[in-house]
């Protein structure tokens, strides 16, 4: 321990700034654990662990291991039958019987982080994710000892009824403790997980999400009250959640060329369809991009960034289903010259 770390916690006590002082303390046991004092860093962060000492109520709580996050406004784009099992999450939440532990998992990008803000929202509570970087530690034993206190805290909420925790991507700490390759650290902080998901306080609300279920620890996946699969989309759920995207662009940016048809052509191109993580990138940026003088410029854009070339060749866009019409806003060129070139009246380059 260093004279600015003593410096630091008397004018943080001084100043009743209980998170600064917490945290400069949680400073000093890991220092003290890094020059072999594991006793008396393991006993600093048990007071620190003690809800009757220092240490703040955890509703306005800055903790290390948390990093608190704003619930989702816009509204959420989801299929049919993933929305009806995101009612039946509110509804066993709302009811009180003990509810309280979900995994959504499925691939990146198909809305499980949103979709926790979006609970978020609808049972007016505050997101705490969890900070792996925090609680993971090369030190041998360590990152058992910070999922041990990580726990301690979680169930130190002030308002626990108010409360979502949220472990993203689980799985960079969950491992399957079965497999041969997986370390025999990471094997007890997934004990240490273990033992923490069944004492956690029942108001509480924990989702955690992953993207890698078929290598999920099954004694963990017992644990969570129910699995919420959000793999299951459609064709047709991505083509309609493309087309709501578009609108809700076209309006922020003031754009009023909304032609459905050519986006739906143009969107089939690709194949599979993303989800929509990668549908709001895609859409968004055609739009912002494009020229704010041109209102169909975006239809050009979309299509470079679908197909990976620019809408130059007509016979190619015939090929892909475009009408006359179409080829006309895609290729900048009057319909005219549009049906005489692909009559073979004019050479096209």
């Amino acid at each position: 321990m260093k004279k600015k770390n003593i410096i630091s916690l008397i004018r943080y006590h001084a100043e009743k700034n209980d998170d600064a002082f917490r945290n400069e303390a949680y400073e000093i046991a890991k220092d003290f654990d890094a020059s072999g004092d594991y006793q008396l860093a393991e006993y600093i962060m048990s007071l620190l662990s003690n809800v009757n000492t220092f240490v703040p109520q955890m509703e306005e709580h800055e903790s290390v291991f948390f990093e608190k996050i704003e619930a989702k406004e816009d509204m959420l784009l989801l299929p049919e039958v993933i929305m009806q099992d995101m009612l039946g999450v509110v509804n066993a939440i709302e009811h009180r019987i003990g509810i309280n532990k979900f995994l959504f998992q499925g691939a990146p990008g198909t809305g499980k982080t949103e979709a926790v803000k979006q609970l978020a929202r609808i049972l007016d509570r505050e997101i705490y994710m969890v900070d792996f970087s925090s609680v993971i530690d090369s030190k041998l034993g360590q990152t058992q000892k910070n999922v041990v206190t990580l726990f301690r805290e979680i169930n130190s909420f002030a308002q626990p009824e108010k409360v979502i925790v949220l472990f993203d991507e689980i799985d960079a700490i969950a491992l399957d403790r079965t497999n041969p390759n997986d370390l025999r650290e990471m094997g007890r902080a997934t004990s240490a997980i273990l033992k923490g998901f069944d004492r956690i306080n029942e108001n509480i609300v924990l989702i955690a999400t992953t993207n890698l279920y078929e290598h999920f620890d099954k004694a963990l996946i017992r644990r969570f009250d129910s699995v919420i699969d959000f793999n299951r989309y459609t064709k047709e759920d991505l083509m309609t959640i493309a087309e709501k995207m578009l609108d809700r662009y076209l309006s922020k940016f003031k754009l009023a060329n909304r032609d459905i048809r050519l986006f739906r052509k143009i969107m089939s191109l690709m194949n599979p369809l993303p989800y929509p993580g990668d549908l709001k990138n895609i859409v968004k940026t055609a739009i912002a991009f494009s020229n704010p003088q041109d209102g169909q410029d975006y239809f050009r854009r979309l299509y470079y960034t679908v197909y990976g070339e620019k809408p130059e060749n007509l016979q190619v866009l015939q090929a892909q289903g475009f009408t006359v019409r179409e080829i006309e806003i895609l290729a900048q060129k009057s319909k005219s010259s549009v049906a005489r070139e692909l009559k073979g009246g004019e050479a096209v380059e």
